[in-house]
């Protein structure tokens, strides 16, 4: 999908498109906090099981990212940048990442998510990061999914256009 955002009535009914129109400011901008906040996102998910934070905020934070981004720089390119393919490989990581120490601690018999059964130096440390960074991982995609789902926008049907 191309770069092209907001519709004007020309006064005969019909939608005319125009192009997004890239600000020198917003991109300067983005180029120079997009590192910061991403960082920032990063501790607050490592960060969550000693502190205030976690997985959910950290991934948020991220997916963030990708937002500021698409409104600097455009939807369509970010898109193309960011495949939906990436996005679901990102999802199957993060739900990987849990499930994956969950059954850890159940094969050194404990239950699940038993950080203290693996016999490993602090295991419930590791454990929990590990925790958060997939819980982070699976909300940073479905933001940015979400995103780009409302983001495509709806085409006018035939009916619809008719009716204006």
């Amino acid at each position: 999908m191309s770069a092209w955002t907001g519709t004007d009535d020309d006064g005969e009914g019909s939608r005319s498109r125009r192009p997004y129109v890239e600000s020198p400011i917003i991109m300067a901008t983005v180029r120079i906090v997009a590192p910061f906040v991403f960082t920032l996102g990063l501790f607050v998910m490592f960060h969550g099981a000693d502190s205030s934070g976690g997985g959910f905020q950290g991934g948020v934070i991220v997916g963030t990212v990708v937002l500021m981004l698409a409104i600097a720089f455009g939807v369509g390119p970010t898109r193309g940048w960011l495949s939906s393919t990436l996005l679901v490989v990102q999802l199957v990581v993060g739900v990987g990442l849990f499930v994956g120490v969950g059954l850890t601690a159940m094969a050194f018999g404990g239950a699940f998510l038993e950080y203290s059964a693996v016999p490993v130096h602090h295991a419930s440390k590791y454990g929990i990061e590990l925790v958060e960074f997939g819980i982070g991982i699976i909300v940073a995609g479905t933001v940015v999914g979400l995103f780009f789902a409302l983001a495509a926008g709806h085409e006018l049907t035939e009916e619809e256009e008719v009716a204006e």
